[in-house]
């Protein structure tokens, strides 16, 4: 018998659970992948450093109950990533220290290449294992990772629920064309989720603190397709005693049914210290929470989630990954209290 006020079990799996992938309602897909890490790699250490730390958050959540009772599973289908991103990592390092500029270079060119076909083949892997589950009426999510990682499972959702909106939590815009020559550059996801998947209706991003002039123009030309609240806006709310306010007019942008992708360096950078490009600025943990929070109130229905850039510190230090567990049992908890929601509102 599971015991959720006891301590967990050294073998026990994600939050010190005993669910399997067949039995729970959540399936969590660990993606160890980080090739295009720009600045500083290390988040293909993301999910096993979140499943350690995981075993330490106390199950009842005074903000979303007992998301647990769902059970929780986090799967291995997605470990061939791992010796992809060995591989990947090699070559992107080469094509990084140019800074992507590889024209006329025979032995960059040929790197960048098999850069980005690894990239392709992940996301192959994460659209046909996300696939999988959701056909098996799983809520699928995803622990990273860089934040590449989700446009394979941004990809299954779009089809099972088409005119979905994504809500993205951020200090970076991720609206760069192939950034360092990288096709799917973690700098690019929103950029790609945007040209190349039609069935995302709209993205509304949150806590953007840095991005390039490109990336403002693309924002500005979306035709209201991107939403964005700068962490500047937010940092005004916070001023002005209207923060929550701010937040309710963004989300109410939002689609019914909505996938939030939150990458960890869109919290304050004290939070998550060793993340691969830390940004002054950002939320609080329960900022976040809020965020979530406000898209729930407002009727929104979470179909599925991504965690990102969640990065170990060097040694003993797992603070990082103490953080973002907490941040994804927040994800998982908003997600099954949107769907009760969405539930009684039908009858």
């Amino acid at each position: 018998m599971f015991d959720p006020n006891a301590a967990a079990l050294p073998d026990s799996g994600i939050f010190g659970l005993d669910d399997t992938p067949e039995t729970a309602k959540i399936v969590l897909l660990g993606v160890p992948w980080d090739a295009t890490t720009s600045y500083r790699p290390g988040t293909h250490n993301g999910p096993e450093a979140i499943l350690e730390a995981s075993k330490q958050v106390d199950l009842f959540d005074i903000e979303t109950g007992k998301p647990y009772e769902a059970g929780i599973a986090l799967v291995g289908d997605l470990e061939a990533v791992r010796s992809l991103n060995e591989e990947a990592r090699a070559d992107a390092e080469l094509v990084i220290e140019a800074a992507g500029r590889v024209e006329g270079n025979a032995r960059l060119e040929a790197a960048l290449l098999r850069v980005n076909r690894a990239s392709e083949k992940v996301n192959e892997l994460v659209y046909e294992t996300a696939k999988k589950w959701l056909d098996r009426d799983k809520i699928v999510g995803l622990v990273g990772g860089d934040h590449s990682t989700p446009f394979g499972i941004l990809q299954a959702y779009a089809e099972k629920f088409p005119g979905l909106g994504v809500l993205h939590v951020d200090a970076h815009a991720d609206l760069r064309r192939a950034y360092e020559g990288f096709e799917w550059s973690h700098a690019s996801i929103m950029e790609n989720v945007h040209r190349k998947i039609p069935g995302i209706a709209k993205i509304v991003q949150f806590a953007i603190r840095d991005f390039c002039e490109e990336e403002n123009v693309r924002m500005k030309e979306s035709g209201g397709k991107i939403v964005t609240v700068f962490d500047v806006d937010l940092a005004k709310a916070r001023r002005l005693g209207n923060f929550d306010a701010v937040i309710a007019a963004a989300v109410a942008e939002l689609p019914e049914d909505i996938y939030v992708s939150f990458d960890i360096d869109g919290l304050d950078p004290t939070l998550c210290p060793s993340t691969g490009t830390p940004v002054p600025g950002g939320i609080s943990f329960h900022e976040a929470s809020a965020i979530l929070g406000a898209a729930v109130t407002a009727g929104k229905k979470i179909v599925g989630f991504d965690l990102n850039e969640v990065s170990p510190g060097d040694g003993d230090d797992e603070w990082d990954a103490n953080v973002g567990a907490r941040v994804l049992y927040k994800l998982i908890g908003w997600t099954l209290v949107s769907r009760q929601n969405a539930k009684t509102a039908k009858k």
